[in-house]
């Protein structure tokens, strides 16, 4: 079939034609949004759940839909070379730009003012310019070099600059796990200031399922977020995914071409999305049958061996590696580390370097005391598919 017409996106935070089996979160959100805008700020949302269940497709529709209300809004990605204060910093320009003008309320060219401030508190070299003049104005104060006490200036400013508007400051940070402890504990501090302050400011957390627990051990404020366990689809939400994008260009699934597809991506959004795209483009006469869906999935999996996998597995040591190897094929589930160690003929002390690196690059995760996982989907497989790596 057309290829131009396909509607499947594989890809990391693509949005895909239907967005489904998210309803709760977005609606949780959507009432956050509400009660905000009423003065009433609520506990910051933390999304978390292995790659590819579609976390980052998930914030960025938060922030979509923050937008629509008007709402200043910051997305960022955490893992980068920039701490908190710099991310957070760089992505006010643009929304904060956007909003300057000469005849500004009084709490926007504050905010400005303060956001200036903001910038030299990590740049001393170089300088904002929103086109206005702000010499004569109040703000300021957020250049203390103290990170607690400037992100609670700049958030509260901007905040209730974005209140003047009509709307509010939505900050969402994607892979919140690579959040230094000292970031971590910041997030944890201003949100609470804010929400007690009722400043209209929301935050949205994303990362692997080791988030919460960073998040405790980084600050005893875990009971100050709300926690949403962002799991794969359920087997209706899977057909869905696959059938309705399809169903919009002309295009039907014979049944058991749809359960081959659902059964063999496990469910998982970013699977079904490249599964999907290579069974539409192996199908003919506006319907994927169950050989087109065998052929989809087969080429699908070289591309996520070539790509979604690859990528991670090409990021380690040797000594990873035989880590690694020594996990399948329980690591899916779990296995203990003891376990592992056995198999490599090491104690479990002489391996906690490795582990520990392992985790640290986001590869694996430990979802109980003494026990090691896996934090992408279908890993096992692609190892035993290495052969003298």
């Amino acid at each position: 079939m057309d290829p131009v017409l396909n509607p499947y996106v594989p890809g990391a935070g693509r949005r895909p034609a239907a967005l489904v089996g998210r309803d709760d979160v977005i609606g949780v959100w959507d009432v956050m949004l509400r009660r905000a805008e009423r003065g009433t700020t609520d506990q910051p949302l933390v999304l978390y759940g292995l790659r590819g269940v579609g976390k980052t497709v998930l914030l960025t529709r938060l922030r979509h839909d923050a937008d629509k209300r008007e709402w200043i809004t910051v997305q960022v990605e955490a893992g980068t070379s920039r701490g908190l204060r710099e991310i957070v910093g760089e992505g006010l320009y643009g929304p904060l730009s956007d909003l300057a003008r000469p005849a500004a309320g009084t709490r926007l060219l504050r905010a400005l003012k303060t956001a200036l401030s903001f910038k030299a508190s990590y740049d001393q070299t170089g300088s904002w310019s929103f086109g206005i003049d702000l010499s004569g104005q109040s703000g300021g104060g957020a250049d203390s070099g103290v990170l607690e006490t400037d992100l609670k200036k700049i958030l509260k400013d901007v905040s209730l600059a974005a209140a003047e508007e009509g709307g509010g400051l939505a900050l969402l940070i994607d892979e919140a796990q690579d959040l230094s402890a000292e970031d971590l504990t910041t997030v944890a501090a201003v949100s609470h200031a804010a929400a007690q302050d009722d400043w209209p400011v929301l935050f949205a957390l994303a990362g692997l399922p080791s988030l919460p627990q960073t998040l405790s051990e980084a600050r005893s404020y875990s009971e100050r977020f709300r926690f949403v366990k962002v799991e794969r689809l359920d087997p209706d939400g899977a057909a869905a995914a696959l059938a309705d994008p399809a169903k919009a260009e002309g295009v039907t699934w014979d049944d058991d071409a749809l359960s081959h597809v659902v059964d063999r991506s496990g469910r998982y959004p970013y699977f079904i999305q490249q599964f999907g795209q290579e069974a539409w483009d192996a199908a003919s006469d506006r319907r994927i049958d169950r050989r087109a869906a065998e052929l989809g999935v087969a080429s699908g999996l070289t591309q996520l061996d070539n790509g979604f996998f690859r990528a991670r597995w090409d990021r380690t040591t040797q000594a990873e590696k035989r880590y690694l190897r020594a996990m399948c094929p329980e690591g899916e589930d779990g296995i203990g580390s003891g376990e592992v160690a056995s198999r490599l003929d090491r104690t479990i002390q002489s391996q906690s370097g490795v582990r520990n690196s392992l985790i640290r690059k986001g590869i694996v995760y430990a979802p109980d005391h003494g026990v090691i996982a896996f934090t992408v989907p279908g890993m096992a497989g692609f190892i035993s598919r290495q052969h003298g790596e």
